[in-house]
């Protein structure tokens, strides 16, 4: 069974995001919150194995209680509801350590789907999605030159395949892809994103992606 805490200060939107949960056998709703600060007392008096967090919220937003959630030991996924055009936010709080975003019309299914996803320890975005948060960060010529070294030390820390497949998963590719161009396993292409993570102190492989696009590595390499 999977354990969610919903986070959203519209209770119609809670109350929705409950009976749909509620349709699922193994996802279940162990709590609700309309404001970030309730979180942390209610992470630990709950033990969700999931957070469903709104990011704006009066009090304490989404995004602060994301980057407080996850800095704490042992801490659940947190999957943020957002609107996505308007809501540039959504990239600090993956930086915080999101596990990926729902846009607030999401099918029911694909909500179930992306909760069960994140609950086994896969981020939910697609190499589109991917694509589209990177043109956010991509600033261009007034990039921070400061950011962009401290990314490119980071990187530098990889070497041989780990870069080739962190440069990939900076160009937005999947696993497959990756497999593919790289003439790789698909087993080993998710063994080096896994090393990758470990070794950059990262949460998911969309972080991966912000670093590499921080950097100003380009495309091919």
């Amino acid at each position: 069974m999977i354990r969610v805490l919903l986070v959203d200060d519209d209770a119609i939107v809670r109350a929705g995001l409950r009976l749909m949960l509620g349709g699922a056998p193994d996802v279940e709703v162990v709590a609700e919150a309309a404001d970030g600060a309730e979180v942390p007392a209610l992470v630990s008096a709950h033990r969700p194995d999931l957070v469903l967090m709104d990011i704006r919220m009066p009090g304490v937003d989404g995004l602060t209680a994301t980057r407080a959630l996850r800095a704490r030991p042992g801490a659940p996924e947190v999957l943020v509801l957002t609107t996505f055009h308007t809501d540039a936010n959504v990239l600090r709080a993956l930086r915080a350590g999101a596990a990926g975003f729902l846009l607030k019309d999401t099918a029911p299914q694909d909500i179930v789907t992306a909760i069960r996803t994140v609950a086994g320890g896969d981020p939910v975005l697609s190499p589109a999605v991917t694509r589209r948060l990177i043109e956010q960060v991509t600033d261009g010529p007034g990039q921070d030159d400061r950011a962009a070294a401290t990314a490119r030390a980071r990187l530098a820390l990889l070497a041989g395949r780990e870069r080739e497949v962190a440069l990939a998963v900076g160009r937005g590719r999947s696993n497959a892809e990756i497999a593919r161009e790289l003439h790789l396993a698909l087993p080993t292409v998710k063994a080096h994103v896994s090393r990758i993570l470990t070794r950059l102190g990262l949460n998911n492989r969309v972080q991966i992606a912000l670093l590499v696009h921080e950097a100003g590595v380009p495309e091919d390499g």
